[in-house]
């Protein structure tokens, strides 16, 4: 007997917004600066601040007269912020993935990305040209999604199975690290999960003769050599998706104490459009679309049987890349993540649509719905005997039945929502917690710094205008005795001045400025990063 506790929808939020700022430089591609320089900083940087703030994401988007087409195609920049005694000096490099060697080499697009498919090399004859339609494409190892952590090493990630192992001081990639060497999976998230004792678990896709499966990973913390990467690896579980032939995209996926939550979304992928897409010629992307019809299953797998629980938790159709954070509580499972209504937008962030101005940068915006912050309340303590048809959600302080709880007040909205999340991650993960961290989205990037007090669901705000902040990274302060204590790191950039960068430090209390490190360089808008500390 399965029961479907079932999660209802509530309303789709869509704006209204007028006379949105052209952001085209935070799209462009821009020089590496491989040795550390000076920032001029202002206001005060704590001292306690001894480490890195390591960032990732696109930095250069075309190659001789081809452009890509995605923003998640441009190549891999990674960036240093290393921070000492109050001051801030700033490199960056763009990762020696085989994808960046080959077109540099060429000067033009020979890897396909995730938007871009690679033409046929001119030089070849006609026939050559033609056979290569029918050869199956080289999957990218352009990883510019985040930076993760095996084993005490650094890896910069993407989605697809190539990692590289990194010098988090100098930026040097060191290794090509392919998770298909040691566990049948195709690919990997770029947001992994960690428990206190280094214990890793991530999510991945294996495509076999009976259709695709949805793999939960682990990864040992113990290293047995300094060349010891990803030996060790398991599949905890593997799930069967609902279409063998079109599984869930998925960005990342949450994690408890003692359970790993995979959320099934209706954005899916084609399979046979994407293996044919070369020879129809179309990217990957073009296999990827949006089924409002379909509803959203949690799938929870125990993480030490790898056993997943039978029952199912169903929701209507919503989309979803980053979850805040899950913990137990009362025999209930809490669930809290970013999602919309609508997941049609991973196909929105097309380079010319980020480039657009005027009007049709307006409409653009107005028809993508919002991402906002909700908890989904699941009861654990489900068997056989479970009568139907009963409220399963007896907690006293949950207000509504069998539905999500919003962890914001209708004032959010104000702010375009809210995503890019981030909370005290070494003390909460996986704990109950009261604060959360993000970027509100008045705009195709994040365009503020909040705050929000899940006891009041009451917010605190940085925002000036035409600065587009980056996802918010938590400090934690020395002596630290509320969640609170520390400092926010968030990179900030302009479309309106050159070179002027910086490095923003708030109290992550009070939410005020402390300082910022200004950087006499241009850098793009980005995705992910993690604070490598040296104390």
């Amino acid at each position: 007997q399965i029961h479907k506790i079932m999660i209802f929808k509530k309303k789709t939020y869509f704006t209204k917004v007028h006379g949105l700022p052209n952001i085209t430089p935070l799209v462009s591609s821009v020089q590496e600066t491989p040795e550390p320089i000076p920032t001029t900083v202002k206001g005060t940087i704590p001292t306690w601040i001894h480490g890195s703030l390591l960032r990732n994401g696109p930095g250069k988007f075309e190659f001789g007269n081809q452009h890509y087409n995605h923003w998640f195609d441009g190549m891999a920049l990674m960036h240093r912020f290393q921070i000492e005694d109050g001051q801030v000096t700033y490199r960056s490099r763009f990762l020696c993935s085989d994808s960046y060697t080959q077109n540099s080499e060429r000067n033009r697009i020979i890897v396909s990305e995730f938007g871009t498919l690679a033409l046929p090399d001119p030089c070849k004859n006609f026939f050559q040209r033609f056979l290569s339609r029918f050869e199956m494409p080289k999957p990218t190892d352009n990883a510019s999604v985040n930076f993760v952590k095996y084993k005490g090493d650094y890896y910069v990630s993407t989605e697809t199975n190539c990692m590289h192992r990194v010098d988090p001081d100098t930026l040097e990639s060191k290794q090509k690290v392919d998770w298909s060497k040691f566990i049948a999976v195709n690919g990997a998230t770029a947001h992994p999960h960690f428990d206190p004792d280094g214990t890793a678990y991530n999510m991945g896709n294996s495509y076999r003769n009976k259709g695709a499966f949805y793999n939960i990973i682990r990864v040992p913390p113990e290293r047995d050599g300094p060349e010891d990467t990803l030996e060790g690896a398991k599949i905890l579980c593997s799930i069967a998706p609902r279409d063998k032939s079109k599984p869930s995209y998925y960005h990342s996926f949450g994690m408890s104490e003692n359970y790993v939550v995979f959320i099934e979304q209706p954005i899916k992928m084609d399979l046979f459009k994407i293996v044919t897409g070369r020879l129809r010629g179309k990217s990957l992307n073009e296999g990827v679309y949006w089924d409002p019809n379909q509803e959203t299953i949690f799938h929870l797998i125990d993480k030490q049987t790898g056993k997943e629980m039978p029952v199912k938790y169903y929701t209507k159709a919503l989309s979803t890349f980053h979850q805040i954070n899950a913990f137990e509580q009362d025999g209930f499972l809490m669930l809290d993540m970013c999602c919309s209504d609508d997941g049609q937008s991973i196909n929105n962030f097309l380079i010319q649509n980020l480039r657009q101005s005027g009007e049709a940068l307006d409409e653009m915006y107005n028809t993508m719905s919002r991402p906002y912050p909700r908890r989904f309340v699941l009861p654990l303590n489900i068997t056989s005997e479970t009568p139907l048809e009963q409220n399963l959600n007896t907690r006293p302080d949950s207000t509504i039945f069998c539905t999500f709880e919003d962890l914001h007040g209708e004032d959010l909205k104000d702010y375009g929502g809210l995503e890019f999340p981030h909370i005290n991650y070494a003390r909460y993960n996986t704990k109950p917690y009261r604060y959360y961290y993000g970027c509100g989205f008045r705009h195709l990037v994040g365009d503020s710094l909040i705050k929000m007090d899940l006891e009041s669901k009451k917010f605190k705000v940085w925002r000036q205008p035409d600065l587009y902040p980056s996802e918010p990274v938590f400090i934690l302060s020395p002596n630290a005795e509320e969640e609170d204590d520390g400092v926010i790191l968030s990179v900030i950039i302009t479309p309106v001045k050159d070179k002027s960068t910086f490095l923003l430090v708030l109290d992550a209390k009070t939410f005020e400025e402390l300082g910022r490190a200004e950087v006499p360089v241009n850098i793009p808008y980005g995705f992910h990063g993690v604070f490598n500390s040296s104390a």
